[in-house]
Parts: C-alpha cells; sequence; structure tokens
C-alpha cells in the first residue's frame, strides 16, 4: 500500500527565479480550458485534471521531475500531483496558493476571456440547490431534503478534498474552449522537451 505524499509547495518568488534561469521548470496547469483561457502563467501547458488523470501513464513517459503544476489554489494541483505520482512521477511541485496568488504578487500573467472559476461556479450550484430545498419545501414537502444533501455533498468534499460537482462541472460546454483537444495536450507536452 503506497501513503499519500505531500506536494511540495513552491513560492512564487522561488519560481519566478526559477523561471528566469538558463533551466526553467515545465508549467502544467490542471485548470479546465475556460479558467486557463481567462488566465495563465505565460508558457504553461494546459492539461486539465480530468485530462491528467485520463491519461497520466502516457504523459509520464514525457515529463520528468523538473514540473511546476499549477490550478487555482493549490487543491487541483495537488490532486494531479498525485495522479502522477500514482503513475511513477513523485515528488513534482506544486505552485502554492495557485493562480490566484500569482496574480495578486503582479507576476507576468497572460490574460484573455475572462470566465466564472470553478470555485465560483460550484458556489453558485451548491447555494441555488440549497435555496431551491429550503423555499421550495414551503410549496413541495420533503424538498429540503435537497438541501441536506448538498450540504452533506459539500462536507464530503471538504473532507476527502474532492469536488464531485466540480468535476461535473468541468465538463459543460461554458468550461470547455472550442479548439481544447486531449491529445493536441499531450502532444504539445511530447515536442516540449
Amino acid at each position: 500500500m503506497t501513503t499519500p505524499t505531500t506536494p511540495r509547495g513552491l513560492t512564487i518568488d522561488e519560481l519566478r527565479t526559477r523561471l528566469d534561469s538558463d533551466n526553467p521548470p515545465r508549467l502544467l496547469d490542471v485548470r479546465t480550458p475556460a479558467e486557463y483561457e481567462g488566465a495563465h502563467i505565460p508558457g504553461s501547458y494546459n492539461v486539465p485534471l480530468d485530462t491528467l488523470r485520463e491519461h497520466r501513464e502516457e504523459l509520464t513517459k514525457h515529463l520528468d521531475t523538473d514540473v511546476v503544476l499549477v490550478c487555482r489554489s493549490g487543491q487541483r494541483a495537488g490532486q494531479a500531483e498525485r495522479a502522477l505520482a500514482e503513475a511513477g512521477l513523485p515528488g513534482l511541485a506544486v505552485l502554492s496558493g495557485g493562480m490566484t496568488a500569482w496574480e495578486k504578487s503582479g507576476a507576468p500573467t497572460n490574460y484573455g476571456q475572462e470566465r466564472w472559476d470553478m470555485e465560483r461556479q460550484v458556489r453558485l450550484v451548491a447555494g441555488s440547490l440549497v435555496l431551491v430545498g429550503a423555499l421550495g419545501s414551503f410549496v413541495v414537502p420533503g424538498l429540503q431534503a435537497l438541501s441536506a444533501f448538498v450540504g452533506g455533498g459539500l462536507a464530503f468534499a471538504a473532507i476527502s478534498n474532492t469536488c464531485a460537482m466540480g468535476v461535473m462541472l468541468s465538463k459543460m460546454p461554458w468550461n470547455r474552449t472550442p479548439s481544447f483537444d486531449p491529445r493536441k495536450a499531450v502532444a504539445q507536452l511530447a515536442g516540449g522537451r
């Protein structure tokens, strides 16, 4: 039985220093294509978490240990690190604080069409479902169970550090860009070094 590792955090200053060096690390941004399109670190590759999990064995053939994983806050990047470690590539670094901290620091960022990040979408959907369950129960007895179900799902998401609602939302058309192709993302990594 393998013990899960704690991802090695890399501060913004450490990453900026390494990016300015003669041998910069590869950056894998594991957010959705829509989030990546909105803002990303120049030179990063977009490999959404679900794509990374699905193609992790193939990806490890094109990666070395000099990779930094990036997401919005560090949670999905940590999950990506664990998935790649299980596929034989342990010890990858995760950008501490993710893109949120990167942007707040004023570090170089490529901006595109702004879209809602995944956490905001989850809050909207979860909050709406709870509200419908609570208010709807005045008209339809028992509908408050919907609120309880969503609340239980959010508690489980916090405990397990996963989010089924986020995974489902990431597959929605507004979180996909027309140009994203998982095979192309893997091919870009294969040709990147």
